[in-house]
């Protein structure tokens, strides 16, 4: 079954990954040898074993937005084991959702201090700098994450600096990772997407179009991506395969901004 996907809620989550400093120095140092995540380590004792759990537990909320109880689980959890640094993380990620930047960033430090070579958290960390117009000093923590063997998933901070780099429309730079993203996973919907839209606005149609139907086989359309392959075959001038997709936006997403934005006649 192919998955469903918004994408502007979905950035926050993608971009949670890596990073590593020196022990007991401040963001935005020089990175220690590349390490394991943490949280993929099996916990020392029964305190790291209870904060493991309810971590975990925690992420599972936070993935499925229910950020209260979220939030209930990292605080047991860091309190249960105040050095188990993924619960540090986990509280700087549920602070961040909450838009609580301060204490976000309090947890993220901690974090950081806690598991210097951690590349899960300091993607993470990369990922609230950004968000606070601090996106020099993300890019460092991005590409410190992307660049540790040890670490699974370097498809997210790829993805993650794309769009840092959108909001500072370095757009050349943001395709650049967005490329590395899919070169490293070919199923990173979030970067497929992105692609399609840059493409787009280049005025590259036809490429848009094949990223954006590469999209539409990994997942089910959405409001984004229906109103995307409105404008592309609009702008194509494929009238048979607009209606189509402006049927979809209608009858599956009414009342969004997308269809709106179509109702409107709102194509740039």
């Amino acid at each position: 079954m192919r998955r469903a996907i918004v994408f502007s809620t979905a950035a926050l989550l993608a971009g949670c990954a890596a990073q590593n400093t020196s022990p007991g120095a401040g963001p935005g140092t020089n990175p220690n040898p590349a390490a394991a995540p943490v949280s993929e380590q099996a916990p020392s004792g029964l305190a790291e074993k209870s904060a493991k759990t309810h971590t975990e537990l925690g992420t599972l909320y936070l993935q499925a937005g229910n950020l209260t109880v979220a939030l209930e689980e990292a605080r047991i959890a860091a309190a249960t084991d105040p050095t188990y640094a993924p619960a540090l993380n986990l509280l700087g990620l549920v602070h961040l959702m909450l838009n609580e930047m301060p204490q976000a960033r309090a947890a993220f430090e901690r974090a950081i201090h806690l598991a210097p070579g951690d590349p899960q958290i300091a993607n993470d960390y990369g990922w609230f700098l950004c968000q606070n117009g601090r996106e020099q000093e993300a890019f460092k923590y991005f590409e410190t994450a992307a660049r540790n063997p040890l670490y699974k998933t370097p498809t997210r901070p790829y993805t993650n600096a794309g769009l840092c780099y959108l909001r500072i429309k370095d757009e050349k730079s943001a395709e650049m990772n967005f490329q590395r993203a899919v070169l490293v996973d070919g199923t990173n919907v979030q970067a497929i997407y992105q692609l399609a839209s840059l493409f787009y606005r280049r005025g590259d149609f036809f490429k848009a179009k094949q990223l954006l139907g590469d999209l539409h086989r990994l997942i089910e359309p959405n409001a984004e991506s229906l109103w995307l392959g409105v404008r592309i075959e609009r702008k194509l001038g494929d009238r048979q395969a607009e209606a189509s997709y402006s049927s979809q936006l209608r009858r599956k997403f009414a009342g969004t901004p997308e269809h709106q934005a179509l109702l409107q006649g709102n194509f740039e």
